[in-house]
Parts: structure tokens; sequence; C-alpha cells
């Protein structure tokens, strides 16, 4: 009886809960998954090889090897900038530490194009540095221009998203055993045998999750590309920007889209594949 008794509610409560889930589904359906429909239907509008003519296009070749190109490049400048700055913010004492930690935090939430516009006033033709060197060395040409290509794109991505693996970095690192390190510098390691045997398997996962989450953050770049204009550097993201807007190809763009949508869905697995396996009980820090 007690069990009948009880049942009735649970089922009255299941209901309700049912009934609370449908507005979130709607507005998911309605700003998600009906533009997501949209773009999928444009992109095959003209069919299967119209789409394959689009993705197999000398242009989006290109676009497509510079995204990872960049991708990659600047992940991996990230990684290994954010570990220098973490471990030396985190193991080596030195007035402001805490406060270099703050304002490293604060670059997360400020807007890509400001570094981007930043990185013009300094290295740009006419920024800072170029000026200073044309009238010093009396030059007749800025002698450094490396803003405007591919490297100055990767430049400018590693000082936007260093700070996204600093952060679970330092998180890892105020959770470790000082007495671990201590003992081992006591037995007479040194500082790199320490960094390689002890800190850094300890920080292999924030290193995961922050370099897979900066890998699908630059994947989908498009603010620091446009701004700086470097020629011959499309991406993905850009090309879909230029066929929509310049070109007025809306098939094309959506084709395009797809392509970088479903990369961008499979980075993001990746990432929350890495969070949950390795992680584990720290994922709280990612």
């Amino acid at each position: 009886m007690s069990d009948l008794t009880l049942a009735a509610p649970r089922r009255g409560l299941r209901a309700g809960l049912s009934l609370w889930i449908v507005p979130p589904l709607l507005v998911l359906l309605l700003l998600f998954f009906y533009p997501l429909a949209l773009i999928a239907g444009s992109a095959f509008a003209d069919g299967v090889p119209s789409f394959l003519e689009a993705l197999g296009s000398r242009q989006f070749t290109r676009g497509l090897e510079h995204t990872i190109t960049i991708a990659l490049t600047s992940t991996a400048g990230c990684l290994v900038l954010g570990f220098i700055l973490s471990l030396t913010i985190a193991f080596v004492p030195f007035p402001g530490a805490r406060l270099a930690s703050r304002v490293i935090d604060t670059i997360i939430a400020l807007p890509t194009f400001l570094v981007t516009l930043a990185f013009t006033f300094v290295y740009g033709s006419a920024g800072l540095l170029n000026e200073g060197l044309m009238h010093v060395f009396a030059l007749p040409l800025p002698p450094v221009d490396f803003l405007y290509s591919q490297w100055g794109v990767i430049l400018a991505e590693i000082t936007v998203y260093t700070p996204f693996v600093m952060r679970p970095l330092l998180a890892a690192f105020a959770t470790m055993e000082m007495a671990q390190l201590e003992v081992a510098s006591s037995l007479g390691a040194k500082p790199f045998r320490i960094v390689s045997r002890i800190i850094l398997p300890a920080a292999l996962p924030a290193l995961l999750a922050g370099g897979s989450l900066c890998l699908l953050l630059t994947v989908n770049e498009f603010g620091i590309v446009l701004f700086i204009g470097a020629k011959d550097v499309i991406t993905l993201p850009m090309l879909v920007y230029e066929k929509a807007i310049q070109q007025f190809d809306y098939t094309g763009a959506c084709a395009i889209a797809v392509v970088n949508v479903l990369l961008s869905l499979g980075l993001y697995t990746l990432y929350r594949s890495i969070v949950g396996q390795f992680a584990g009980s720290h994922a709280r820090l990612v």
C-alpha cells in the first residue's frame, strides 16, 4: 500500500518536470537547431555534387590548410608559454605574483580585437617599433613586417589564448603537495628533473584540457584574422564571411560553414572527452 502511495507523487513529479523541459527545448529548437538546419539545407540546395565541388575548390583547400596550421601552431605556442608563465607564477616567489595572475585572468574577458589593435600600434607599419627603428637607423621602409602575415596572426592568437591554458594550470599547481617538491629537492634533484618528473605529470590533465580548448577557439577565430588583414591568410571563418558578404555566394558559404561546424563539434567532443577522462576529480579546474 505504501508503495502505491509513493508511486503516484513520483509520477506526478516526473510529469511536472517533463513539462518544464518543453520551454528550453523550444528555445534551442528555434535559436540553434532551426538555423543549423537552414544552413545545412542551403549547403545541399544544389545537390551533393555541388556541395563536393565547393569543398574541392582550391580556395577551400587553402582555407582549411591555413586554419589547421594556425590553430595547431597557436595552440602549441599557448601550451609552451602558458606552462612557463604558470610555473614561474606558482613556484618562483616574486613580488606581484598574485597581481600578475589576476591580470592574466582579465585578458580572458577582453575582446580579441583589442589585442590585435594593440599589436597594430606596436608592430604595424606605422607602429612604435617601426617608427623608432626608422628614426634611429634612418631607414626608408619599415623593417618589421611580420604582423601582416600568418605569423602575425599566430602571435596575436598566442597572446589572446595563453590565459586559457594558464588558468587550469595555476589551479592544478595550487592543489599540488609541496612536500613532494621539498623531498625531491632535498634528495638532490635538479629543478629540471623536478619539473619533468613531478610537476609536468601532475599538470598533464590541465595542459590537455587547456590545449584542446585553445585548439577549438583558434579554429573558429575570426576577429584577429579580420583586424590584422594579413594577405593570403584565409581561414574557414574568413572564407565563409568572404563568400556570404562579398561574393553573395550563400550556397558556397553554407557548405564551408557546415564543415566548420562539424570540425568545431569534433574538437569540442575531444575537449570534453579529455576533461572527463584525464582530469577526473579535477574537472572543475578546467
